[in-house]
């Protein structure tokens, strides 16, 4: 069972702000920043994880995911070993398929059926991991032409790449090539574009990690599996809160609320002995949170609890 890590998503627009969140999660003992990548009024994935590693010494550096169709998996290669030579090797990559159809209309770039977009992203998976390797690509496929292009090398040996999918196909296809699998357990995007119902049902987790530790084989043993956790709340009532998310999260019912690896609410206790349940049942064990103040506490328990 993999030790604990923990995430700390960034949200800010604000240097300032920024700054201070980079200082206070590598404080609270973060193992990674995290940013996101969604085209608009954002700052965008990359950049600023430059400036997070300029203000810190030992937390690593996680564009959580990068959207494959907007990002040239050559141009980006170039990009990411740049980041990490610059950083001293704490990079790790996070990337997904796309699923914010409005920002694909805004841009003009066609917004293909969810598996054309995953049969994408896993062509440029196998091409981005041979060019972090170090290797020279010639690559001529479906979606891409590489004619000998080779990427500066990253300062790590191996950068990890955490891979955000769902679906049998493309969860086969990171169970063999990533490092860190970023379960999901979403169902359809709403109209909003961002939103999605979710599928949080216990025993779906377990086929899908089911699915994954088959399709991974021996690769298993070094297959870590993440969790975004969309909430952090810190309360003595778990059951009350977890009952103000029903209305809020489109096909959530209170136990799946309740036990899900997607939700952190309890105490800090509780937080801490549900996240211990998780790994147990599921594997999970690098949780990526957007509250420093309230999950710092957990870390320290679950610290203790992987030294003990």
């Amino acid at each position: 069972m993999n030790p604990f890590r923990f995430g700390y998503q960034i949200r800010s627009n604000d240097p300032a702000t920024l700054r201070q969140e980079v200082r206070a999660a590598e404080a609270a003992d973060f193992d990674v920043l995290c940013t996101f990548d969604h085209l608009g009024r954002y700052l965008s994935a990359l950049e600023p994880l430059a400036f997070c590693a300029a203000w810190s010494e030992r937390i690593r550096l996680c564009p959580l995911v990068l959207n494959n169709d907007f990002h040239h998996p050559g141009v980006l290669a170039q990009r990411l070993a740049t980041l990490d030579r610059l950083s001293g090797g704490r990079v790790e990559v996070g990337m997904g398929a796309g699923h914010a159809f409005p920002e694909y209309h805004a841009i003009s770039i066609p917004f293909d059926p969810p598996q054309r977009r995953k049969q994408r992203l896993a062509e440029s998976l196998d091409i981005l991991r041979r060019l972090l390797d170090g290797e020279q690509v010639e690559h001529h496929g479906e979606f891409y032409d590489l004619s000998g292009f080779a990427s500066i090398e990253p300062a790590q040996d191996h950068v990890p790449i955490l891979v955000g999918v769902n679906g049998r196909a493309g969860l086969a296809h990171a169970a063999g090539m990533a490092d860190i699998i970023g379960l999901t357990m979403l169902g359809v995007t709403l109209p909003d574009g961002n939103s999605h119902a979710v599928r949080w049902e216990p025993k779906r987790l377990d086929t899908t990690v089911n699915w994954i530790v088959e399709q991974a084989g021996e690769r298993v043993h070094n297959l870590e599996l993440n969790a975004l956790v969309q909430a952090v709340v810190v309360t003595d009532d778990r059951r009350k809160a977890a009952q103000e998310f029903l209305s809020e999260v489109p096909g959530l019912e209170l136990d799946h609320a309740l036990s899900t690896p997607f939700l952190a609410i309890g105490t800090h206790d509780e937080i801490a002995a549900h996240l211990l349940a998780c790994r147990e049942r599921w594997g999970i064990s690098y949780y990526v949170v957007r509250d420093i103040e309230g999950f710092a506490p957990v870390i320290e328990m679950l610290r203790a609890e992987d030294h003990s």
